[in-house]
């Protein structure tokens, strides 16, 4: 059995060059592309919906329910074995089984997004609602594929400069479909139409679905990565089995009891960011800031730093090891949401709200990089879409869960209140962070 990696804990320091020289492979290049594919949809089911819907008069409550809708990616481990398996029929023969998967959920992603343009959330919020279902099942296909090609394309020890790649194009899209979809509808707005002019979005979220175009274009003209032999099973039981059970026994015989620890950590790591995630963009609107800010402040600005974020965390990853950098990544991720606490008894301050969001983006960007590194490192490359995935979706279902009581918690405790309780998530992780570094040394010393 052929496995991957086990748990990074240290690498060896390569030299800051060489470091760099690791972005411009090409692989990296194609990543950079292929994670722009990737972060386009999940804002516009999630974050700038959440705007959208604000602005059209949808109460907290109902913003914060509608974000369940990100569940997609918590139950993508469901489906994972059927593409991490199962040929894609007609397009696996021409274009290999990963990037044959990725076309289709980018088609996917971009009829979706279509039908969440032509629906007004005051007149049919429940068909749009069924669109963007569309739209994150066909984004969590798309990751599930992904992640996989993502960890087949090279070799594990870069495994955190491609990350840190993925997280890149992963963040300008974030920017397109945070700033621009923002722009784009208000230059297309009315002035004596009111506050929320469906035409207007109508257009944004057109724009939004042809530039999928980026990561079709970029999956036609990739190389599909060398494929790992699978044997043939000689009926739909043993197929289930090899699919299904073993990706996932795979696991727990290689990490035993310590699996449980492993699991936890990934299930807890990201909950701070989650969970006050959703009400970040009902908190813009309720604060009085404008589409022009918020494109300017949060989705430009704060992306970039998240950029930086990406490209430190992952270079501070590859010379001092991943677990350090998780463990600073979950520490700035708790306290930067504090400082949304302190935001909130100002105001309309536009630059206090620079402030708070570059920490939160910087904090963001070099936790993102390390625990997708730190993922990685766990799979087995014989079953790497569906253990990626498993982990993956492990890590949204809790915070994805929490989040959709969101609106509810503010409404009762307001923003204060929330912000703070959403930081206090995030100190369960630091044990969790210590105990599976603690563990990860433990083995190393074993082999030794």
């Amino acid at each position: 059995m052929v496995e991957n990696a086990k748990p990074v804990i240290t690498t060896s320091p390569i030299s800051w060059v060489k470091t760099i020289l690791i972005y411009l492979e090409p692989a990296s290049l194609r990543m950079l592309s292929l994670g722009f594919s990737a972060g386009l949809p999940l804002l516009l089911v999630l974050g700038t919906l959440s705007f959208r819907l604000r602005e059209a008069g949808i109460d907290r409550g109902t913003i914060g329910f509608l974000s369940w809708v990100g569940l997609a990616y918590a139950f993508k481990w469901c489906w994972a074995p059927l593409v991490d398996r199962m040929p894609f029929p007609l397009l696996t023969h021409y274009l290999g089984r990963r990037r044959s998967w990725l076309l289709f959920s980018q088609i996917l992603v971009a009829a979706g997004l279509l039908g969440m343009a032509f629906h007004d959330p005051q007149q049919s919020l429940s068909t749009l609602v069924v669109w963007a279902v569309v739209v994150a099942f066909g984004s969590a296909t798309q990751d599930i594929a992904l992640d996989a090609f993502r960890i087949e394309s090279a070799r594990a020890e870069v495994q955190a400069a491609l990350a840190a790649s993925y997280q890149a194009g992963y963040r300008i899209a974030m920017i397109w479909a945070g700033a621009g979809v923002l722009w784009i509808a208000a230059s297309q707005e009315v002035a004596s139409a009111g506050l929320y002019q469906q035409t207007a979005w109508q257009w944004a979220y057109c724009v939004m679905s042809a530039s999928m175009l980026v990561g079709i274009v970029t999956v036609l003209f990739s190389i599909e990565p060398m494929r790992i032999e699978i044997p043939q099973a000689r009926n739909f039981q043993e197929w289930l089995h090899g699919a299904l059970i073993e990706p996932f026994a795979d696991f727990l015989n290689r990490y035993r009891w310590h699996a449980v620890l492993v699991l936890s950590l990934i299930a807890m790591y990201r909950i701070s960011d989650v969970v006050m995630g959703i009400m970040a963009n009902p908190f813009y609107v309720d604060m009085g800031y404008t589409k022009a800010e918020v494109a300017a402040v949060t989705k430009i600005y704060g992306v970039m730093m998240t950029l930086v974020g990406a490209f430190v965390g992952g270079a501070m990853a590859l010379r001092w090891g991943v677990m350090r950098i998780l463990m600073l990544g979950a520490i700035l991720s708790a306290f930067s949401n504090l400082l949304f606490a302190w935001l909130s008894f100002h105001g309309h301050d536009v630059h206090a709200l620079i402030l708070v969001v570059s920490a939160d983006n910087l904090s963001s960007g070099i936790a993102s990089a390390a625990f997708i590194a730190y993922l990685s490192s766990l799979t087995n490359v014989q079953y790497s879409a569906t253990q990626y995935a498993m982990f993956s979706s492990l890590m949204l279902l809790l915070p994805k869960f929490l989040a959709g009581f969101s609106g509810a918690y503010v409404d009762a405790q307001g923003y204060p209140s929330f912000f703070v309780a959403t930081a206090l998530l995030g100190l369960p992780v630091l044990i969790l962070v210590a105990l599976a570094s603690r563990y990860g040394q433990a083995i190393a010393l074993q082999k030794k």
